[in-house]
Protein backbone atom coordinates (compact mmCIF):
# COMPACT_ATOMS: atom_id res chain seq x y z
CA UNK A 1 0.00 0.00 0.00
CA UNK A 2 1.66 3.41 -1.31
CA UNK A 3 1.14 6.50 1.22
CA UNK A 4 -0.18 10.04 0.22
CA UNK A 5 -0.04 12.20 2.90
CA UNK A 6 -1.09 15.49 3.17
CA UNK A 7 -0.40 17.88 5.53
CA UNK A 8 -2.88 21.55 5.80
CA UNK A 9 -6.61 20.80 4.79
CA UNK A 10 -7.37 24.17 4.01
CA UNK A 11 -8.27 25.31 0.41
CA UNK A 12 -5.20 24.09 -1.20
CA UNK A 13 -4.73 20.85 0.54
CA UNK A 14 -8.84 19.18 0.79
CA UNK A 15 -8.91 20.26 -3.06
CA UNK A 16 -6.25 18.09 -3.43
CA UNK A 17 -7.46 15.06 -1.30
CA UNK A 18 -10.51 15.60 -3.01
CA UNK A 19 -9.63 15.56 -6.62
CA UNK A 20 -7.12 12.52 -5.75
CA UNK A 21 -9.18 10.03 -3.84
CA UNK A 22 -11.37 9.19 -7.15
CA UNK A 23 -8.39 8.81 -9.37
CA UNK A 24 -5.97 6.97 -7.38
CA UNK A 25 -7.11 3.14 -6.55
CA UNK A 26 -8.54 2.75 -3.07
CA UNK A 27 -6.65 -0.80 -3.04
CA UNK A 28 -3.31 0.46 -3.54
CA UNK A 29 -2.92 3.75 -2.08
CA UNK A 30 -3.67 5.47 1.39
CA UNK A 31 -4.48 9.24 1.03
CA UNK A 32 -4.09 10.96 4.98
CA UNK A 33 -4.89 14.85 5.50
CA UNK A 34 -3.60 16.20 9.10
CA UNK A 35 -4.70 19.17 10.29
CA UNK A 36 -5.04 20.42 13.86
CA UNK A 37 -8.71 22.66 13.30
CA UNK A 38 -11.90 20.95 13.12
CA UNK A 39 -13.20 23.88 11.47
CA UNK A 40 -12.32 25.71 7.60
CA UNK A 41 -12.95 28.77 7.11
CA UNK A 42 -13.93 30.36 4.14
CA UNK A 43 -11.09 33.55 4.52
CA UNK A 44 -12.22 35.95 1.46
CA UNK A 45 -15.57 36.18 4.16
CA UNK A 46 -13.43 37.68 6.92
CA UNK A 47 -13.37 41.02 4.80
CA UNK A 48 -17.25 41.37 5.10
CA UNK A 49 -17.38 40.34 8.93
CA UNK A 50 -16.31 44.02 10.33
CA UNK A 51 -19.11 45.68 8.40
CA UNK A 52 -21.89 43.12 9.31
CA UNK A 53 -22.27 41.79 5.80
CA UNK A 54 -21.50 38.30 6.98
CA UNK A 55 -21.45 37.11 10.66
CA UNK A 56 -18.44 34.35 11.96
CA UNK A 57 -21.33 31.63 11.10
CA UNK A 58 -21.36 32.70 7.52
CA UNK A 59 -17.69 31.53 7.22
CA UNK A 60 -17.36 28.35 8.83
CA UNK A 61 -17.97 24.68 8.39
CA UNK A 62 -16.96 21.35 10.02
CA UNK A 63 -13.79 20.32 8.09
CA UNK A 64 -15.29 16.51 7.96
CA UNK A 65 -18.28 17.39 6.01
CA UNK A 66 -15.49 18.67 3.32
CA UNK A 67 -13.16 15.89 3.00
CA UNK A 68 -14.23 12.77 0.28
CA UNK A 69 -14.88 9.79 1.77
CA UNK A 70 -11.63 6.92 1.98
CA UNK A 71 -9.56 9.98 3.29
CA UNK A 72 -8.50 9.37 6.19
CA UNK A 73 -8.07 12.47 8.61
CA UNK A 74 -6.10 13.30 11.61
CA UNK A 75 -6.67 16.28 14.09
CA UNK A 76 -3.32 16.78 15.63
CA UNK A 77 -0.49 19.23 15.52
CA UNK A 78 2.74 18.75 13.15
CA UNK A 79 5.85 18.92 15.18
CA UNK A 80 8.18 18.07 12.75
CA UNK A 81 8.94 16.83 9.01
CA UNK A 82 11.72 14.23 8.50
CA UNK A 83 12.08 14.07 4.65
CA UNK A 84 15.08 11.66 4.73
CA UNK A 85 12.96 8.97 6.84
CA UNK A 86 9.97 10.03 4.88
CA UNK A 87 7.79 10.87 8.34
CA UNK A 88 6.14 13.27 9.92
CA UNK A 89 6.01 13.53 13.73
CA UNK A 90 2.47 14.74 15.51
CA UNK A 91 2.17 16.78 18.61
CA UNK A 92 0.50 13.89 20.06
CA UNK A 93 3.60 11.72 19.64
CA UNK A 94 2.52 9.94 16.54
CA UNK A 95 4.57 9.34 13.68
CA UNK A 96 3.02 9.51 10.06
CA UNK A 97 5.30 7.56 7.54
CA UNK A 98 4.89 8.30 3.49
CA UNK A 99 5.53 7.91 0.13
CA UNK A 100 4.68 11.00 -1.28
CA UNK A 101 4.00 14.27 0.82
CA UNK A 102 1.95 17.26 -0.09
CA UNK A 103 2.78 20.53 2.24
CA UNK A 104 -0.03 22.60 2.14
CA UNK A 105 0.17 24.40 5.45
CA UNK A 106 -0.48 27.73 4.01
CA UNK A 107 0.59 31.04 5.11
CA UNK A 108 -0.51 33.18 8.67
CA UNK A 109 -0.64 36.57 10.02
CA UNK A 110 1.81 37.09 12.19
CA UNK A 111 1.24 40.32 14.20
CA UNK A 112 4.94 38.97 16.73
CA UNK A 113 6.82 39.75 13.69
CA UNK A 114 6.19 43.80 13.92
CA UNK A 115 7.41 45.57 17.37
CA UNK A 116 4.46 47.12 19.41
CA UNK A 117 2.12 45.55 17.04
CA UNK A 118 0.81 42.35 18.76
CA UNK A 119 1.08 44.19 22.46
CA UNK A 120 -1.33 46.90 20.99
CA UNK A 121 -3.80 45.08 19.53
CA UNK A 122 -7.34 45.84 20.68
CA UNK A 123 -9.02 49.56 21.25
CA UNK A 124 -7.12 51.50 18.41
CA UNK A 125 -4.89 48.74 16.55
CA UNK A 126 -7.38 45.85 14.54
CA UNK A 127 -6.56 43.41 12.00
CA UNK A 128 -9.25 41.28 10.01
CA UNK A 129 -6.74 38.25 8.60
CA UNK A 130 -8.34 36.31 11.71
CA UNK A 131 -11.99 35.20 12.44
CA UNK A 132 -11.55 36.81 16.21
CA UNK A 133 -9.61 40.03 14.78
CA UNK A 134 -12.17 40.87 12.07
CA UNK A 135 -15.23 39.77 14.83
CA UNK A 136 -13.30 42.38 16.93
CA UNK A 137 -12.70 45.26 14.31
CA UNK A 138 -16.36 44.91 13.24
CA UNK A 139 -18.02 45.51 16.86
CA UNK A 140 -14.78 48.88 17.22
CA UNK A 141 -16.85 49.80 13.92
CA UNK A 142 -20.18 49.81 15.53
CA UNK A 143 -19.38 52.67 17.92
CA UNK A 144 -16.45 54.44 16.02
CA UNK A 145 -17.16 57.94 15.62
CA UNK A 146 -14.87 58.77 13.01
CA UNK A 147 -11.22 60.31 12.85
CA UNK A 148 -8.09 58.86 11.07
CA UNK A 149 -8.37 56.04 10.21
CA UNK A 150 -4.96 53.83 8.47
CA UNK A 151 -5.54 50.80 6.53
CA UNK A 152 -1.88 49.44 5.92
CA UNK A 153 0.20 46.56 5.10
CA UNK A 154 3.68 45.22 7.02
CA UNK A 155 5.15 43.45 3.93
CA UNK A 156 4.75 41.66 1.23
CA UNK A 157 3.83 38.70 0.37
CA UNK A 158 0.54 38.09 2.07
CA UNK A 159 -2.99 36.41 1.35
CA UNK A 160 -4.83 37.77 -0.85
CA UNK A 161 -3.17 40.99 -2.06
CA UNK A 162 -6.38 42.99 -3.01
CA UNK A 163 -8.02 42.62 0.55
CA UNK A 164 -6.39 45.46 1.89
CA UNK A 165 -7.75 48.05 -0.92
CA UNK A 166 -11.50 45.94 -0.61
CA UNK A 167 -11.58 47.27 2.86
CA UNK A 168 -10.37 50.79 2.26
CA UNK A 169 -13.43 50.96 -0.39
CA UNK A 170 -15.62 49.16 1.96
CA UNK A 171 -15.07 51.21 4.66
CA UNK A 172 -15.60 54.63 2.59
CA UNK A 173 -19.05 52.79 1.68
CA UNK A 174 -19.65 51.91 5.47
CA UNK A 175 -18.63 55.30 6.14
CA UNK A 176 -21.26 56.79 4.43
CA UNK A 177 -23.58 54.94 5.03
CA UNK A 178 -23.42 56.08 8.42
CA UNK A 179 -23.34 59.21 7.70
CA UNK A 180 -19.87 60.05 9.10
CA UNK A 181 -17.72 59.86 5.83
CA UNK A 182 -16.96 63.67 6.47
CA UNK A 183 -15.73 62.46 10.02
CA UNK A 184 -13.13 59.85 8.76
CA UNK A 185 -9.51 60.63 7.06
CA UNK A 186 -8.73 57.43 5.38
CA UNK A 187 -4.94 56.67 4.68
CA UNK A 188 -3.79 53.71 2.77
CA UNK A 189 -0.11 53.29 3.78
CA UNK A 190 1.91 50.34 1.92
CA UNK A 191 5.66 49.48 1.49
CA UNK A 192 5.71 49.44 -2.65
CA UNK A 193 5.77 52.51 -4.71
CA UNK A 194 2.41 51.79 -5.69
CA UNK A 195 -1.03 50.43 -4.34
CA UNK A 196 -0.53 47.07 -6.43
CA UNK A 197 2.16 45.14 -7.60
CA UNK A 198 1.17 45.05 -11.31
CA UNK A 199 1.56 48.18 -12.99
CA UNK A 200 -1.57 48.40 -14.67
CA UNK A 201 -4.04 47.22 -12.29
CA UNK A 202 -2.37 49.74 -9.39
CA UNK A 203 -3.03 52.53 -12.15
CA UNK A 204 -7.12 51.83 -12.39
CA UNK A 205 -7.16 51.53 -8.41
CA UNK A 206 -5.00 54.21 -7.29
CA UNK A 207 -7.37 56.39 -9.40
CA UNK A 208 -10.37 54.65 -7.36
CA UNK A 209 -8.59 55.26 -4.32
CA UNK A 210 -8.14 58.81 -4.98
CA UNK A 211 -11.69 59.57 -6.33
CA UNK A 212 -13.35 58.22 -2.72
CA UNK A 213 -10.67 60.54 -1.08
CA UNK A 214 -8.27 58.29 0.22
CA UNK A 215 -4.84 59.62 0.90
CA UNK A 216 -1.50 57.03 -0.51
CA UNK A 217 1.47 56.67 1.71
CA UNK A 218 3.74 54.43 -0.53
CA UNK A 219 7.23 53.52 0.38
CA UNK A 220 6.18 53.59 3.73
CA UNK A 221 7.46 50.29 5.28
CA UNK A 222 6.92 49.82 9.26
CA UNK A 223 9.89 49.96 11.89
CA UNK A 224 6.95 49.45 14.69
CA UNK A 225 3.62 50.02 15.87
CA UNK A 226 3.23 52.71 18.87
CA UNK A 227 -0.16 52.25 19.69
CA UNK A 228 -0.03 54.09 22.75
CA UNK A 229 0.63 57.83 20.65
CA UNK A 230 -1.19 56.27 17.72
CA UNK A 231 1.44 56.56 15.59
CA UNK A 232 3.19 54.08 13.04
CA UNK A 233 6.98 54.56 12.84
CA UNK A 234 8.74 53.82 9.25
CA UNK A 235 12.31 52.51 8.86
CA UNK A 236 12.92 55.82 7.73
CA UNK A 237 11.75 57.40 10.88
CA UNK A 238 8.69 58.86 9.46
CA UNK A 239 5.36 58.92 11.39
CA UNK A 240 2.01 57.84 10.22
CA UNK A 241 -0.68 59.05 13.14
CA UNK A 242 -3.78 57.25 13.29
CA UNK A 243 -7.19 57.35 15.62
CA UNK A 244 -7.64 53.68 14.41
CA UNK A 245 -5.21 51.39 12.43
CA UNK A 246 -6.65 48.41 10.52
CA UNK A 247 -3.58 47.00 9.49
CA UNK A 248 -2.59 43.56 7.87
CA UNK A 249 0.15 41.55 9.75
CA UNK A 250 3.47 40.26 8.05
CA UNK A 251 2.18 36.59 6.94
CA UNK A 252 4.66 33.52 7.58
CA UNK A 253 4.31 30.22 6.58
CA UNK A 254 3.94 27.45 9.14
CA UNK A 255 6.33 26.98 11.82
CA UNK A 256 6.78 23.44 12.07
CA UNK A 257 7.97 24.66 8.08
CA UNK A 258 10.75 26.56 9.56
CA UNK A 259 11.82 23.36 12.19
CA UNK A 260 11.91 20.90 9.72
CA UNK A 261 14.23 23.16 7.96
CA UNK A 262 12.43 23.34 4.47
CA UNK A 263 11.36 27.08 3.91
CA UNK A 264 13.19 29.97 3.24
CA UNK A 265 13.11 33.52 5.57
CA UNK A 266 9.57 33.72 5.19
CA UNK A 267 8.98 29.50 5.66
CA UNK A 268 7.60 29.03 2.43
CA UNK A 269 8.66 26.08 0.49
CA UNK A 270 11.32 26.34 -2.67
CA UNK A 271 9.39 24.68 -5.45
CA UNK A 272 9.60 25.01 -8.95
CA UNK A 273 7.11 27.40 -10.16
CA UNK A 274 5.70 25.38 -12.81
CA UNK A 275 5.33 21.96 -11.14
CA UNK A 276 5.01 22.53 -7.36
CA UNK A 277 7.69 19.92 -6.78
CA UNK A 278 10.41 20.71 -3.96
CA UNK A 279 13.70 21.77 -5.45
CA UNK A 280 15.62 19.52 -2.48
CA UNK A 281 12.79 16.69 -2.39
CA UNK A 282 12.02 14.44 -5.19
CA UNK A 283 8.51 12.80 -3.23
CA UNK A 284 7.56 16.27 -2.10
CA UNK A 285 5.57 18.79 -3.09
CA UNK A 286 4.23 21.89 -1.72
CA UNK A 287 1.20 23.83 -3.25
CA UNK A 288 -1.44 26.65 -2.20
CA UNK A 289 -0.15 29.50 0.12
CA UNK A 290 2.74 27.44 1.39
CA UNK A 291 4.48 27.45 -1.73
CA UNK A 292 6.88 30.27 -2.40
CA UNK A 293 5.40 30.61 -5.76
CA UNK A 294 5.83 33.71 -7.47
CA UNK A 295 1.93 34.93 -7.71
CA UNK A 296 -0.71 36.04 -5.72
CA UNK A 297 -1.28 33.89 -2.11
CA UNK A 298 -5.32 33.48 -2.78
CA UNK A 299 -7.98 30.92 -3.47
CA UNK A 300 -8.12 30.91 -6.83
CA UNK A 301 -4.04 30.75 -7.54
CA UNK A 302 -4.81 27.40 -5.14
CA UNK A 303 -7.57 26.30 -7.37
CA UNK A 304 -5.65 26.34 -10.45
CA UNK A 305 -2.56 25.12 -9.11
CA UNK A 306 -4.58 22.01 -7.92
CA UNK A 307 -5.56 21.33 -11.03
CA UNK A 308 -2.48 21.21 -12.70
CA UNK A 309 -1.16 19.61 -9.84
CA UNK A 310 -3.46 16.69 -10.07
CA UNK A 311 -2.81 15.34 -13.72
CA UNK A 312 0.74 16.04 -13.00
CA UNK A 313 1.18 13.90 -9.80
CA UNK A 314 -0.89 10.49 -11.75
CA UNK A 315 1.67 10.74 -14.38
CA UNK A 316 4.80 11.71 -11.92
CA UNK A 317 3.82 8.57 -9.53
CA UNK A 318 3.86 6.23 -12.87
CA UNK A 319 7.51 7.30 -13.61
CA UNK A 320 6.34 10.09 -16.74
CA UNK A 321 7.39 13.52 -17.21
CA UNK A 322 5.32 16.18 -15.64
CA UNK A 323 3.69 18.10 -18.73
CA UNK A 324 1.41 20.56 -17.31
CA UNK A 325 2.85 23.43 -16.12
CA UNK A 326 1.36 26.20 -14.13
CA UNK A 327 1.10 29.75 -15.38
CA UNK A 328 0.71 31.47 -12.06
CA UNK A 329 -2.99 31.94 -12.96
CA UNK A 330 -4.79 34.23 -10.67
CA UNK A 331 -7.97 35.54 -10.93
CA UNK A 332 -9.46 38.25 -7.99
CA UNK A 333 -12.98 40.26 -7.80
CA UNK A 334 -12.17 42.96 -5.63
CA UNK A 335 -14.98 44.66 -3.94
CA UNK A 336 -15.29 48.01 -3.98
CA UNK A 337 -18.29 49.26 -2.67
CA UNK A 338 -22.26 50.24 -3.21
CA UNK A 339 -22.64 47.49 -4.69
CA UNK A 340 -20.25 47.41 -7.21
CA UNK A 341 -16.69 45.32 -8.02
CA UNK A 342 -13.60 44.79 -10.22
CA UNK A 343 -12.81 41.51 -11.44
CA UNK A 344 -8.49 40.80 -12.40
CA UNK A 345 -6.63 38.10 -14.19
CA UNK A 346 -3.18 37.61 -14.50
CA UNK A 347 -0.58 35.43 -13.97
CA UNK A 348 3.23 35.05 -14.03
CA UNK A 349 4.48 36.87 -17.50
CA UNK A 350 1.06 38.87 -18.33
CA UNK A 351 -0.13 41.52 -15.53
CA UNK A 352 -4.39 42.69 -15.31
CA UNK A 353 -5.61 43.69 -18.64
CA UNK A 354 -8.84 45.44 -19.55
CA UNK A 355 -11.84 43.33 -21.28
CA UNK A 356 -14.25 40.81 -20.64
CA UNK A 357 -13.92 37.20 -18.52
CA UNK A 358 -14.50 34.38 -19.17
CA UNK A 359 -16.31 34.96 -22.75
CA UNK A 360 -14.81 37.54 -24.92
CA UNK A 361 -16.52 40.64 -25.62
CA UNK A 362 -19.63 39.03 -23.90
CA UNK A 363 -18.90 38.40 -20.02
CA UNK A 364 -20.61 38.47 -18.12
CA UNK A 365 -17.66 40.24 -16.11
CA UNK A 366 -15.70 43.23 -17.00
CA UNK A 367 -11.90 43.30 -16.01
CA UNK A 368 -10.63 46.26 -14.64
CA UNK A 369 -14.29 48.16 -14.50
CA UNK A 370 -16.58 48.69 -11.81
CA UNK A 371 -19.84 46.56 -12.43
CA UNK A 372 -22.81 45.39 -10.11
CA UNK A 373 -22.37 42.06 -11.71
CA UNK A 374 -18.71 42.06 -10.35
CA UNK A 375 -20.02 42.77 -6.92
CA UNK A 376 -22.48 39.73 -7.31
CA UNK A 377 -19.35 37.46 -8.72
CA UNK A 378 -18.08 37.92 -5.38
CA UNK A 379 -20.44 37.57 -3.62
CA UNK A 380 -21.64 34.04 -5.38
CA UNK A 381 -18.39 32.95 -4.95
CA UNK A 382 -18.99 31.74 -1.72
CA UNK A 383 -21.23 29.45 -2.81
CA UNK A 384 -18.91 28.02 -5.31
CA UNK A 385 -16.33 27.76 -3.10
CA UNK A 386 -18.29 25.60 -0.11
CA UNK A 387 -20.46 23.28 -3.35
CA UNK A 388 -18.00 22.91 -5.97
CA UNK A 389 -14.31 24.23 -5.56
CA UNK A 390 -13.83 22.74 -2.25
CA UNK A 391 -15.01 19.11 -2.92
CA UNK A 392 -12.93 18.97 -5.95
CA UNK A 393 -15.53 19.53 -8.24
CA UNK A 394 -14.55 21.07 -11.97
CA UNK A 395 -15.69 24.55 -13.06
CA UNK A 396 -16.02 25.33 -16.47
CA UNK A 397 -12.75 27.33 -16.59
CA UNK A 398 -9.38 26.32 -17.45
CA UNK A 399 -6.56 26.35 -15.18
CA UNK A 400 -4.17 28.08 -17.81
CA UNK A 401 -5.06 32.10 -17.98
CA UNK A 402 -6.67 33.10 -21.32
CA UNK A 403 -5.77 36.33 -23.72
CA UNK A 404 -8.81 36.01 -25.67
CA UNK A 405 -11.04 39.06 -24.61
CA UNK A 406 -7.90 41.04 -23.01
CA UNK A 407 -7.54 44.38 -24.45
CA UNK A 408 -3.62 44.89 -24.61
Amino acid sequence: MKKLLVLGAGTAGTMVVNRLRPRLDADEWDITIVDQSHTHYYQPGFLFIPFGIYGVKDVERPRRDFIAPGVTTVAAEIESIDPEQNRVALGDGRVLEYDYLVIATGTHPRPDQTPGFEEGLGDNVHEFYTVEGAAALAEKLRGWQGGRLVVNIMEYPFKCPVAPLEFTFLADAWFQEQGIRDDVDLIYATPMPDVFTKPVAAKHLGHLLEEKGVTVEADFYVEHVDAERGVLVSYDERELPFDLLVSVPVNMGADVIGRSGLGDELNHVPVDKATFLSRDHANVFAIGDAADLPTSKAGSVAHFAVEVFTENFLRYIEGLPMLEQFDGHANCFIESGHGKGLLIDFNYDTEPLPGKFPLPGIGPFSLLQETPANHWGKMMFRWVYWNILLRGRDLPLPAEMMLAGKER
